[in-house]
C-alpha cells in the first residue's frame, strides 16, 4: 500500500509542496485524521498550522455515507450531496436535524482543540488545505469554500490519496491541486495506509501545541 501511516504520507506530501515554502503559506488541517499529515507539511514548510472544523453529514441509517458537510464559522457553510439525498429519500427536516447534530460536535471540538487560540490571518496568503484522503469529497469541498471566503491569494488542496473522478470535480474549488495517488475504483481511504488507526483528541491538541500562532508582523511574505 502507498503509505505506511499518516506521518509518512505527510512527509511525502511536504516534498510535493516544497515550492510553497518561499511563499509564507498557512497549512490548514481537517481534524482529526488530517492533522498528523498536515503537521509534517507545516514543519517542513516552516508554516503556521490551523484547523478547519468541518463535519460530514451522514445518512441516518448509514452514517459513513455523506449526504453533505458543514463547516464552522460566523455563518456555517453547508454543502449538500443532492444525489445521495434523493437516492436515500432524506427529508429536509431529517437533513437539518443531522446538520445541527454535526454543528454541535464542531462546537465541542472547537472548545477542546482551540480554546482561545487565535486564527492566523489568511487574506493575501497561500492557504494549503490538507486531509488524509478524500472519499466523496463533501467535507473537503466545504472546507475549501470556507477557506476561499477568507480571501487567500492562492488556495491549494493537498491530499495523499483520492478517487480520480472526485479529484477532477474538486479542481474548480482550488487554484492548485496536489494529490500523490489517485485511483478508480477507489474504496476506503484506510485501504491505502498500513496504519490507519483513529487519531485522538489528545493527539490533535498535542500537535497544535507544537505550532504556536505567530505574532502579527513577525514575518513577511515572500513574493509569489
Amino acid at each position: 500500500m502507498p503509505f505506511a501511516d499518516r506521518a509518512d504520507a505527510g512527509r511525502r506530501l511536504a516534498k510535493a509542496l516544497a515550492k510553497y515554502k518561499a511563499h509564507w503559506p498557512i497549512v490548514f488541517a481537517l481534524p482529526r485524521g488530517g492533522v498528523p499529515v498536515a503537521a509534517e507539511v507545516a514543519a517542513s514548510l516552516e508554516a503556521p498550522l490551523d484547523l478547519i472544523l468541518v463535519r460530514k453529514i451522514g445518512v441516518p441509517i448509514q452514517p459513513e455515507l455523506a449526504m453533505g458537510a458543514v463547516v464552522d464559522g460566523g455563518k456555517p457553510i453547508t454543502v449538500r450531496n443532492e444525489d445521495v439525498i434523493r437516492l436515500v429519500g432524506i427529508s429536509e427536516s431529517e437533513f437539518q436535524i443531522a446538520c445541527e447534530r454535526e454543528l454541535a460536535e464542531i462546537e465541542r471540538r472547537r472548545r477542546r482543540y482551540l480554546g482561545d487560540r487565535p486564527h492566523p490571518e489568511v487574506a493575501g496568503r497561500v492557504a494549503i488545505v490538507i486531509d488524509d484522503g478524500i472519499a466523496t469529497g463533501a467535507t473537503i469541498r466545504a472546507a475549501l469554500r470556507a477557506t476561499r471566503m477568507r480571501n487567500p491569494k492562492t488556495l491549494v488542496l493537498a491530499v495523499p490519496v483520492a478517487p480520480t473522478s472526485t479529484l477532477e470535480e474538486l479542481r474548480g474549488e482550488a487554484d492548485k491541486v496536489v494529490c500523490l495517488e489517485d485511483y478508480e475504483p477507489f474504496g476506503a481511504i484506510g485501504a491505502f495506509y498500513g496504519d490507519f488507526r483513529q487519531v485522538s483528541d489528545e493527539e490533535v491538541i498535542e500537535i497544535l501545541a507544537r505550532f504556536p500562532v505567530p505574532v502579527p508582523g513577525s514575518a513577511t511574505p515572500s513574493a509569489a
